[in-house]
């Protein structure tokens, strides 16, 4: 089977996550996904494969190299795919793009375009896989599971390519931030390993936001129109008013690289009560922290001139695995003597957002990120490109013979 057959099939699976269900995994599709998996490592062969209750999923691929001393190392994806868009019933097609328009759904008028999507153009002449319109794909983390399993596959198929331990491990709900909740760093037992769950060919990142969630809840006072003459507060116009403090330069659809952000994701009021939820994204600690004093100030400011209804909720969710990363540096350039051992050209850059490699970092598993080769994650415009995804699978089996022969 070769990694596309596996895409192809693991995509089929219904694995949303969802952050309201309160338990671990958040959706029963993702332990269906991981049972399947289960038997197929078992069918490959493969050593010490356990699935815990909380949808953990490991598995080994023993040495061959007898008892010569090689790091054991890992890699990891997750199983679910985001709850920003349905993932059941996924319908990818393989095309053969000779460059412009791609219509995904001719029914509903939905077309990939490069007008759009300008990197499409780059992929001309290679073979896309991609949606039907009606659902994201599923490349993230889908195309992670495909690669890590079909390069174990491979190196199981070709003894001659020397390699140490090796151990892969498969997350529950990396989506909606909860994918390193019960991973278990001593059980899994490497020294070092990589997160598969980047997006195009070449990426290889160390760097993430530093991550907080906040919610705010304002109270209002609701008294009929006719006569709410100073008595009416309306709690929706005090959420636009919060709102309107923070600055408009800093928001997703305004910041790049490795400027951060306030993202409001939810928005939802009456005159009794209204609710903002934001996240709040940094690569600079400093800068982190001053994003979240000023979420402070503007409740305090709104506190004292509409006493008591103003509150705010706000948590830390993970932080930048740089800090613990960059003093084990040769992790990062192994990966990239891979890619470029593979005939990819690495790019190394931060990543604007996070992983569950992010916070197994600062768990004792410094754990870099590598590209898995698709485009436009959590939506309908979804592809990847079937090389991309061929050379993810390359670069893992490279960097398990790279840190055999180093």
């Amino acid at each position: 089977m070769t990694v596309v057959d596996r895409f192809l099939k693991y995509v089929t699976f219904a694995t949303q996550s969802d952050e309201e269900t309160g338990v671990t995994p958040s959706t029963s599709g993702q332990r269906v996904f991981a049972e399947a998996l289960v038997k197929e490592l078992e069918t490959l062969g493969l050593e010490d494969i356990s699935l815990d209750d909380n949808c953990y999923l490991m598995a080994t691929l023993p040495s061959n190299m007898g008892n010569n001393e090689v790091p054991t190392i890992g890699f990891i994806s997750h199983l679910d795919t985001s709850p920003d868009m349905s993932g059941e019933g996924v319908k990818p097609r393989i095309v053969a793009y000779a460059g412009g328009d791609i219509v995904l759904n001719e029914a509903e008028n939905i077309v990939l375009s490069p007008r759009m999507f300008p990197e499409m153009e780059q992929y001309i002449g290679q073979d896309l896989i991609v949606t039907d319109g009606t659902t994201l794909l599923g490349a993230d983390d889908k195309a992670g599971v495909a690669a890590i399993i079909s390069a174990v596959a491979y190196l199981k198929e070709h003894p001659e390519i020397k390699h140490g331990k090796i151990r892969i491990g498969f997350t529950p709900d990396e989506e909606i931030g909860a994918g390193a909740d019960h991973f278990d760093v001593a059980k899994f037992g490497c020294e070092f390993a990589y997160t598969v769950d980047g997006g195009e060919i070449g990426e290889l990142e160390y760097e993430n936001f530093n991550a907080a969630a906040a919610k705010i809840v304002f109270s209002g006072r609701n008294v009929h129109p006719g006569t709410a003459k100073d008595k009416m507060v309306n709690a929706s116009l005090l959420a636009v008013e919060f709102a309107s403090q923070l600055p408009a330069n800093q928001r997703p659809e305004t910041t790049d690289g490795y400027e951060g952000f306030f993202h409001l994701t939810t928005m939802v009021g009456s005159v009794e009560q209204a609710v903002l939820q934001y996240i709040v994204r940094d690569h600079s600690r400093e800068l982190f922290e001053q994003k979240k004093q000023l979420l402070e100030q503007i409740t305090a400011q709104l506190n004292k001139k509409y006493p008591g209804m103003v509150s705010l909720e706000m948590h830390d969710q993970y932080y930048n695995m740089r800090e613990i990363v960059e003093p084990k540096k040769y992790i990062v350039d192994l990966a990239s003597e891979a890619m470029e051992a593979v005939g990819v050209k690495p790019q190394i850059k931060p990543i604007r957002g996070g992983t569950d490699g992010a916070r197994l970092s600062f768990m004792g598993l410094p754990c870099p990120n590598l590209f898995t080769g698709g485009h436009n994650f959590h939506g309908r415009y979804e592809y990847i490109p079937i090389p991309s995804l061929q050379k993810s699978m390359e670069t893992v089996v490279k960097i398990a013979e790279l840190v055999a022969t180093k």
